[in-house]
């Protein structure tokens, strides 16, 4: 086919009908009219990025196109291939102009908790932030209690007693802008570290409490009294994330004594996160039987698996078999794009204006929150994400993670860092500084996307080295500012 006189590769049908899937573009992001054939080289030249295949032929087709939006786009592409960090990413000419950023003020609490920071030693400063108006700084200063002010706690425990007695009975729900688990467990933390007879009758009976996620933090209570017998106990958990964190304490406290048990878990364990960990505690074991068990069970059912996100346990095993983890270090191969999902991320590249919106669930706070999909940062994961809350991927999943003057983190399966989306997304950096309320992707390396949300709480430019922002908060940032940990997504939806 002749067009423009250049030669051309002719689209394949199924690229053309993809093309034509394309919804009708804003004309301040459409510029000229693109045919259905340019449509689709951007959908070639995108493809050629996700398969990170620098001589495919679309790249070269259009960097020679008349259009300037599908040079940049085969210039971006060829710089990424080129360089995996994208270095050079700043040089590179924008696609369609870029949207800035909204930019958030910061909560009067969130300075206030941003303050503590230098409050370490001040006692007195720690013990006032417990009766703060606002519970993440009342948190923020039990998290900050430590031994050094163990001997002047009096009123810090008596108000930290008094959070784990008031504690309500059913803690799966809690309203806007307050606590259900979250006091006690912090409270119970903090106590040990301060006031161990203290806290030893509350750790035991909260070692029971059906909220696992109030049990993980027991375990970190267990640990700072080096009750080695009690996380042995929590070792059994019926929760994996609560045996994870087990393992991890148990393994600093007791190291190789502890080996038996690390191989009885890499061996019988089912939840990749439990097995992780074992295993990490297990490497370097002189036992080389135990270290066999290790081998053998990542040749019989680990090695095989698909699952991208599984690499950190299979790395893990591998290490505990005293074996080289090269095998498990090239991250694999993107599998594709299904037609409407490239559609989109041919839309949003041209510049569309795509949204979703997030619903908390009621039981946790309630209320919304819209970001804004970054196709001229990040198209291909976008798009990716777009199809995946769509599909339902993210409804009744948590925020596993919050740290409320960093990121907080979610979306996965587990509700942990280590389980993910089973084919990891490439990374797509971009020029933006990740300011407050920017969305980006969460990895374990390079090119490891696991579809898990963070979004930035503060401006976190230190993150825009390694991490990619596909998505801004355009609306709602209070809702996200509101949200704790464990808090459930009730669903995320593109908007209509």
């Amino acid at each position: 086919m002749r067009c423009a006189h250049r030669w051309v590769r002719l689209p394949s049908p199924a690229l053309l009908a993809t093309a034509l899937l394309l919804p009708a573009l804003p004309l301040a992001a459409q510029g000229a009219p693109l045919t259905v054939s340019d449509s689709a080289l951007v959908g070639l030249v995108l493809q050629a990025e996700d398969r990170a295949d620098p001589r495919d032929p679309a790249l070269a087709q259009a960097a020679a196109h008349a259009d300037p939006r599908l040079r940049a786009l085969a210039a971006r592409a060829r710089a990424r291939l080129s360089d995996p960090r994208f270095a050079a990413r700043d040089s590179i000419a924008p696609v369609v102009p870029a949207w800035a950023p909204p930019v958030y003020a910061e909560p009067a609490w969130r300075l206030r908790f941003r303050a503590l920071a230098g409050a370490r030693n001040d006692c007195s400063a720690l013990t006032r932030a417990l009766t703060d108006d606002d519970w993440r700084v009342r948190l923020r200063g039990a998290d900050l209690l430590g031994p050094p002010c163990a001997s002047n706690s009096e009123n810090a425990v008596a108000e930290l007693t008094r959070w784990i007695s008031t504690m309500p009975t059913d803690v799966s729900r809690r309203a806007t802008g307050n606590v259900s688990w979250h006091a006690a467990a912090h409270a119970v933390v903090a106590l040990a570290r301060v006031a161990p007879a203290s806290a030893r009758p509350h750790i035991e009976r909260l070692a029971t409490h059906p909220s696992p996620w109030l049990r993980a933090y027991v375990v970190r209570a267990a640990t700072a009294l080096g009750d080695s017998a009690r996380l042995r106990r929590f070792v059994a958990d019926a929760d994996p994330n609560v045996r994870a964190e087990a393992v991890e304490s148990l393994a600093r406290i007791t190291a190789h004594a502890d080996d038996a048990l690390w191989s009885t878990l890499v061996a019988n364990d089912t939840a990749a996160q439990v097995v992780r960990v074992a295993a990490n505690a297990l490497a370097g074991t002189s036992r080389r039987d135990l270290a066999a068990i290790a081998g053998s069970v990542y040749e019989r059912r680990w090695r095989t698996r698909t699952n991208d996100s599984e690499r950190d346990v299979r790395q893990a095993l591998l290490r505990a078999a005293g074996r080289d983890t090269a095998e498990e270090a090239s991250v694999r191969q993107p599998r594709g794009l299904a037609p409407a999902t490239l559609a989109r991320a041919v839309s949003l590249a041209l510049g569309a204006d795509v949204r979703l919106r997030v619903t908390m669930a009621d039981a946790s706070g309630g209320g919304t929150f819209t970001v804004r999909l970054r196709g001229d940062q990040a198209p291909l994961m976008a798009a990716r994400i777009a199809q995946l809350a769509e599909s339902g991927w993210y409804d009744g999943r948590t925020w596993h993670r919050v740290e409320h003057d960093f990121v907080l983190q979610g979306g996965s399966p587990s509700a942990n860092e280590y389980v993910g989306h089973h084919t990891f997304l490439r990374d797509e950096l971009g020029t933006i500084a990740h300011p407050r309320g920017t969305v980006g992707m969460s990895t374990r390396g390079h090119d490891t996307g696991d579809a898990q949300w963070f979004v930035n709480l503060r401006d976190n430019a230190r993150l825009a080295r390694d991490y990619t922002v596909f998505a801004e908060v355009v609306d709602g940032i209070d809702v996200v500012d509101d949200v704790l940990e464990g808090d459930v997504i009730a669903r995320i939806r593109v908007v209509r």
